[in-house]
């Protein structure tokens, strides 16, 4: 899953990231000082506290330890909340007509940070969460999910253009390798489902508790980095947009293979992480929306619809 959403990033973008300082260092506050711990924060209140008697038991990991259920939950939203979305975000930034050039140097650079912080940040908060944090397996995982996906994807792609070229690597290449992503991600979301059969048989309102956490977390996320940062920061639109949804959208890839590596196929981990892909779709979708709807609250909004081009005294004259 991991090779083919890399292979699409452009790391040469990442020098062009001095050239647009403030929604590059927006992005980057946003997406490691506030998420990872509103994450957690958020999840534990509801999970870990108001929901927590609507998931009742426990269940024993991979590393044969027994945990609450809960607490296993909560451990699949904090590896939600360390990985940014390096993929997904670049669809949503061209369905609210971001620019694009800039969302390709926020994802290189998301992209390296967290091969140094994803392990660092996911050990304090699992162990602030007091679930088992197996160190050795961790850094495996951030190495064979983030690491070598990472650097196969950055040579090969250097390799694939110089040979056939750009054009052959856009139409061709990459035409090749899409749906090999999305089969690998389908066929992990159907095996989880199927370890987790019973769990939601008997309390099929599982799914919903995990959900609303990471709803109240999406919208919050965006709201601050959309609604605020952006707008004191001075962005124009088409900048405010992608720095917001990258912070929003998660690396839900990233999340569900470290959960099943560190916790198992049949964690209660790995299924909040799914449940955190069920959602982003619709929720995202909504927000490329809120998007276009309030793109006259900035000072540049080029989407080509009137109704939500900012009016102004020239034109209502």
């Amino acid at each position: 899953m991991m090779y083919p959403i890399m292979v699409k990033i452009d790391f040469s973008q990442v020098v062009k990231s001095a050239k647009t300082p403030k929604p590059v260092l927006l992005t980057l506050f946003i997406n490691w000082a506030i998420k990872p711990f509103s994450m957690f924060a958020i999840a534990y209140f509801f999970l870990g506290y108001l929901f927590k008697d609507f998931l009742p038991g426990t269940e024993v990991l991979a590393n044969g330890e027994e945990v609450d259920l809960w607490r296993s939950h909560i451990a699949g939203a904090i590896l939600l909340g360390i990985a940014p979305c390096t993929a997904m975000v670049l669809m949503w930034s061209y369905l609210a007509k971001g620019n694009d050039g800039l969302t390709l140097v926020m994802v290189a650079i998301n992209s390296l940070i967290m091969l140094f912080l994803y392990a660092p940040l996911g050990g304090l908060l699992l162990n602030v969460n007091a679930m088992p944090v197996p160190w050795q397996t961790m850094l495996l995982s951030v190495s064979v999910y983030v690491a070598l996906p990472l650097i196969a994807g950055y040579l090969s792609r250097k390799w694939i253009i110089e040979y056939k070229g750009i054009v052959w690597f856009n139409e061709t290449f990459l035409h090749w390798l899409t749906p090999i992503s999305i089969t690998a991600l389908l066929l992990t979301l159907v095996l989880l489902f199927s370890f987790k059969g019973e769990v939601i048989m008997g309390n099929p309102l599982t799914i919903l508790w995990i959900a609303i956490p990471f709803f109240i977390q999406t919208v919050f996320i965006f709201s601050i980095g959309y609604f605020v940062f952006a707008r004191c920061l001075k962005l124009s639109y088409h900048d405010a947009a992608p720095a917001a949804m990258i912070g929003a959208s998660n690396h839900f890839e990233v999340a569900i293979a470290t959960a099943v590596v560190l916790f198992g196929l049949a964690s209660g981990a790995a299924l909040a992480t799914v449940v955190g892909v069920l959602i982003e779709v619709p929720l995202m979708l909504m927000l490329v929306s809120v998007c276009k709807r309030t793109c006259h609250l900035f000072d540049e909004c080029h989407l080509g619809y009137p109704q939500y081009e900012r009016i102004t005294p020239a034109q209502d004259g």
